[in-house]
């Protein structure tokens, strides 16, 4: 008992947490809608988006990233390599206005964990365009 106790209580202020970056975004997205669909709704570039995501990192470099649904809302999420620091930033720009809603530092472990979840997911996607003749709804596929 005493064990569930202090498991709640550890997640309650995680979970209390985890939606309050995403809570004042300008444009809502459903997550199946189209990647192409996404970039119509937006009303931020996506160079403007860079720009604002590269901003403070100086020499920095966006090594992946693009539109997308997080949490409902219409974002651009991208990680930004900053050369003076280990591992990469997610750095989460609003699609509507083009202010960063959250920043998170990811270290070098997670970093390399996350790239074949990455190429699997791209994979998926071809494979889908492929035999259903229609565009992906993968996000994090590079187009």
């Amino acid at each position: 008992m005493k064990r569930l106790l202090l498991a709640v209580l550890v997640a309650l202020p995680l979970a209390a947490s985890a939606n309050t970056a995403f809570k004042d975004c300008s444009m809502k997205a459903e997550k199946m809608t189209k990647k192409e669909d996404l970039q119509k709704m937006a009303k931020i570039s996506p160079e403007d988006a860079k720009l604002a995501a590269l901003k403070g990192v100086n020499g920095g470099s966006i090594t992946k990233g693009g539109i997308e649904t997080e949490e409902g809302c219409l974002v651009y999420s991208y990680h930004v390599k900053d050369p003076a620091a280990k591992g990469q930033t997610e750095v989460i720009v609003d699609a509507g206005n083009g202010l960063v809603l959250e920043r998170s530092h990811e270290g070098a472990v997670r970093t390399a964990m996350e790239k074949p979840i990455d190429k699997t997911k791209e994979l998926a996607g071809r494979a889908k365009e492929k035999v259903t003749d229609d565009p992906s709804t993968n996000h994090s596929m590079n187009k």
